[in-house]
């Protein structure tokens, strides 16, 4: 039986106290626990931030990757070895400034992988800066007369760009959080999660009680449909993206790697790619 514990290493999180990552950490550690994958099973890759340290704290493979190139990584993984469970993990900035271009491109191909985004609305690792999700107003060392740019919305993004599973949750409520990574592991397709993960050190206005008071649960909204695109981007927009819960899922469209021509086919991870030397020494003649 496989438990929590067996995703443990001896690598302490250096984390700030109180810092929102090590619920996603413990969430993502009892999701796959909760599905009984062993920790060579799992891979878990992470870009540049407070959040790129995540893939060191549990005990599963891991890269840290460089900044915002978490996805390419995590994409070429699962379709190298189709039988990992792969989990990309970034920040706010890691997966909406540098990476953005590779969030879109992730969402739309559909390839069978979990992304989740701690989401801070801060650049925490620099020591404090405006990133793509702090609020126009917001002041920080490069804004000190207040952020001028609106913020991204990504729950609108990833609607709008295709995605087949939208969800979002809040670091202090760890069973939602963890039914929710689950949820996303077993979709059969790109998952995206993004986390509202308070930063305590450089945001004091994005705060646990902030969320408290402005978070809409999906589940307390009567007959909701996570099923239904258009239901799913008119609530978020309604709530200004202030919603968690699954928001939208579609079993039906079929991942990447399904549409591709000869999926079925033996992967290269389990082929023999063995060559004789004198096959060998004949390709190395055509660079010589």
């Amino acid at each position: 039986m496989v438990t929590f514990k067996d995703f443990r290493n001896t690598v302490k999180p250096n984390w700030c106290p109180g810092c929102g990552d090590f619920s996603v950490q413990a969430a993502i550690q009892r999701a796959a626990a909760n599905l009984e994958i062993v920790p060579h099973e799992l891979a878990v890759v992470s870009g540049i931030g407070c959040s790129g340290r995540l893939s060191g704290y549990i005990n599963s493979y891991g890269l840290h990757g460089i900044h915002g190139r978490a996805l390419p990584i995590a994409q070429g993984l699962k379709m190298a070895n189709r039988d990992l469970n792969v989990i990309a993990t970034g920040g706010d900035g890691d997966g909406f400034a540098i990476g953005m271009g590779h969030t879109i491109h992730s969402i739309r191909r559909n390839i069978d992988i979990t992304y989740i985004v701690m989401d801070n609305q801060i650049y925490g690792l620099t020591k404090g800066q405006t990133s793509p999700r702090s609020a126009a107003g917001f002041i920080t060392k490069s804004t000190p007369g207040g952020a001028i740019e609106p913020s991204l919305k990504p729950l609108e993004v990833a609607l709008s760009s295709g995605a087949t599973f939208v969800a979002q949750s809040f670091s202090t409520d760890l069973k939602e959080l963890t039914a929710i990574i689950e949820a996303g592991m077993r979709h059969k397709g790109f998952s995206f999660i993004n986390v509202f993960s308070p930063c305590v050190t450089y945001n004091k206005i994005n705060t646990y009680d902030w969320f408290k008071e402005n978070i809409t649960k999906l589940s307390s909204i009567e007959g909701y449909d996570s099923t239904n695109r258009a239901e799913a981007m008119k609530t978020v927009m309604e709530h200004e993206g202030l919603v968690t819960g699954i928001i939208y899922q579609n079993e039906d469209e079929p991942s990447y790697q399904e549409k591709i021509i000869g999926y079925n086919e033996e992967p290269l991870n389990k082929a023999d790619i063995m060559i004789k030397e004198e096959e060998l020494n004949e390709l190395m003649k055509e660079f010589i």
